[in-house]
């Protein structure tokens, strides 16, 4: 019977891969716990195999040649996809449950609520919620975003668009006046600092209202959570996506510092993670119908 993948050893090609990341066989036989004798036999016995040479050997290490570099980017794609449905498969402990991906703003201050709401009603879906807030998800079902979907090759569905107000507590705006834009520019103002680009700041805000950029203090933080708590403590003014933000506003906690206001220039979706299960839609369908209205 044929041989359904025309393939050298699957072994030289993984060891070929390695001593290409590296550039190097001593590195490469380091990573594989092998000596460089070893490594360097692979990748003698692929190119062999592959009648060209893959390598150039230097004095100081080794550079790909055309045909290596063209079987290294092969190889990396194909260890990519390899790598994400392993992730995948190792974070689906339960066939019939879903793992589902946020921020830990997004988790804590709306998806959380939503999810014990969705367990009151599906007590036997099993629900893994995986916080992260550096990098793209892996290995999982579904992930919450706030950017353009457009730039996703999976599937996406739109959750809500939201807007942006300046929020801060009622004894904040008393203590300072702030009655314009123009008392809210000369007052102590939160920035949340983000790895994503997407997030709206402060003088994005401001340019937005055909105002000058903010000339008061400004205190930095690298968490939107604790951001929100030091405007609770009355630190400053903070932008507040308020369609993730209502138990703050319902309760007064916060309010809006002034009328002015924007809608955000992206929405909050989901992403869906490959084909999804029966239980996976059953909770796409849920979050979406329970997101904000417009």
């Amino acid at each position: 019977m044929p041989k359904p993948y025309n393939l050298p050893s699957l072994t030289d090609l993984a060891c070929f891969e390695v001593a290409a990341r590296h550039r190097s066989f001593k590195r490469a036989a380091t990573e594989l716990n092998v000596t460089p004798a070893a490594v360097s036999h692979r990748i003698k016995a692929l190119e062999h195999e592959l009648a060209q040479p893959l390598f150039n050997r230097r004095f100081r290490g080794v550079e790909l040649t055309e045909a290596g570099a063209l079987l290294f980017v092969s190889l990396q794609r194909g260890f990519e996809g390899i790598s994400e449905s392993v992730a995948r498969i190792r974070n689906r402990h339960v066939r019939s449950g879903i793992s589902i991906a946020a921020t830990t703003a997004m988790s804590s201050l709306w998806l959380m609520p939503r999810l014990a709401a969705f367990w009151k009603v599906h007590p036997s879906v099993a629900i893994s919620q995986v916080v992260q807030d550096d990098g793209t998800p892996e290995g999982v079902d579904l992930s919450i975003h706030y950017g353009d979907p457009a730039l996703q090759e999976d599937e996406t569905i739109i959750l809500f668009r939201d807007r942006i107000s300046a929020l801060g507590t009622p004894r904040f705006a008393e203590l300072h006046g702030i009655e314009s834009l123009e008392d809210l520019a000369r007052v102590p103002l939160i920035h949340t600092r983000s790895d994503a680009r997407d997030w709206t700041t402060w003088p994005e805000w401001f340019a937005h209202q055909g105002a000058p950029a903010p000339q008061g203090p400004a205190f930095f933080l690298n968490n939107y959570l604790v951001s929100l708590r030091a405007a609770e403590d009355h630190i400053g003014a903070v932008l507040g996506w308020e369609g993730i933000l209502d138990r703050y506003l319902d309760s007064g906690s916060l309010v809006r510092l002034v009328p002015e206001t924007m809608e955000s220039p992206f929405p909050f979706y989901l992403r869906i993670h490959g084909p999804a299960s029966a239980s996976a839609k059953l909770l796409v369908d849920w979050l979406a119908a329970h997101a904000p209205a417009e």
